[in-house]
């Protein structure tokens, strides 16, 4: 029992297709979203009562809801940016969500990934929101400013658009520095220095890119999580990039089936939740070289990678685990989708032991 366990505490059945769930900060409350079987889109609210889910808010909007985040709202109100199945990207303020507080047709198809920064008190400089799309390209927006976006990344004339799957926000530790990094399904990972706007670093991890997540978006760039099809987790030491070899990583095989996403633990950034295509959550701690910097034989700077060791893990589901948040406030709680149309709140103890 010295180990960390996984409990599930309470789940919920739906009626709708569910994509994404996130906790609303400073609460017992969390956002899940999804689509109806007739094609438009879901957001609920729901709060953890005791052992059980109270329903505080149903919303059915136009279109199918891919994707959302709390990340660039401000502390004190609760705006949820969310991308949807038609490429609107759009923030609404769930204090009166019927109309959304901003709107941009961002994108020509589906809104794959989403994330945000400068919200919430976490990272430095303005609040933006980061959109990936299947039509191939990767859009920055600054609410403050309406219908363009501040950056895009898209493939050149001629070039073949890839389907963005995923996207991340890091290094936003001074009000000046700020990257984007995407992960594409013929595997390519593109991290975007967004204060020089040019392309920093490229590799290709040879299958498609699920998750993608730096362990904190408010420090100077330190790990990078990148999940895949087929049962790889890679995770990169972003501290020392080489001029050829650029950084370096360690991978994994686990849950015998795609990888759906990582999710670090905000009190511990070297603790890691994966998500399985087998209907499994595994339980990582990542563990530090003696040395994270040696020289190779022209005198230029390597990083060592670390080690990634299994904690625990438990299977929840027959269908994949598709979306997965912890509680920024209580550690150890979480709440998980799945394919199966439930909904699951989940705690995880003993954390503070590994």
């Amino acid at each position: 029992m010295d180990k960390p366990q996984i409990i599930s505490h309470v789940m919920k059945s739906l009626n709708f297709t569910l994509f994404d769930v996130k906790w609303i900060p400073c609460s017992a409350k969390f956002v899940v979203l999804g689509n109806h079987p007739r094609g438009t889109g879901a957001l609920n609210v729901y709060e953890l009562s005791h052992a059980d889910l109270k329903s505080v808010l149903e919303k059915e909007k136009s279109a199918s809801l891919k994707c959302g985040t709390f990340g660039a709202s401000p502390r004190s109100s609760h705006h949820l940016a969310t991308g949807d199945f038609e490429g609107k990207m759009q923030i609404w303020n769930l204090e009166q969500p019927e109309v959304p507080v901003y709107s941009v047709k961002g994108h020509k198809e589906i809104i794959n990934a989403i994330d945000g920064v400068g919200g919430l008190g976490i990272g430095e400089g303005a609040p933006e929101i980061v959109s990936g799309s299947r039509d191939g390209s990767v859009k920055v927006w600054d609410p403050r400013q309406k219908d363009e976006p501040v950056a895009t990344m898209e493939p050149g004339e001629g070039e073949a658009k890839r389907d963005c799957w995923a996207v991340a926000f890091g290094h936003a530790y001074t009000p000046h520095d700020r990257c984007v990094c995407a992960g594409y399904d013929n595997g390519d990972l593109k991290l975007f220095d967004l204060r020089t706007m040019k392309l920093r670093w490229e590799t290709n991890v040879k299958n498609g890119i699920c998750g993608l997540e730096f362990d904190r978006k408010d420090i100077n760039m330190n790990k990078l999580g990148v999940t895949t099809l087929e049962a790889k987790i890679h995770v990169y030491d972003m501290r020392t990039q080489h001029p050829q070899k650029g950084f370096s990583s360690v991978s994994e095989k686990a849950h015998k089936s795609t990888v759906w996403g990582i999710r670090h633990l905000p009190q511990n950034r070297d603790i890691a939740m994966t998500l399985g295509g087998s209907g499994s959550v595994n339980l990582w701690k990542y563990s530090y070289p003696s040395q994270r910097v040696t020289t190779d034989s022209e005198g230029k700077e390597v990083g060592v990678a670390g080690s990634l060791s299994l904690q625990q893990n438990v299977t929840l589901s027959t269908q994949p685990i598709n979306a997965f948040d912890w509680s920024p406030d209580k550690q150890g709680l979480c709440a998980c989708t799945s394919f199966d149309q439930t909904v699951r709140v989940l705690i995880v103890t003993g954390l503070g032991k590994i």
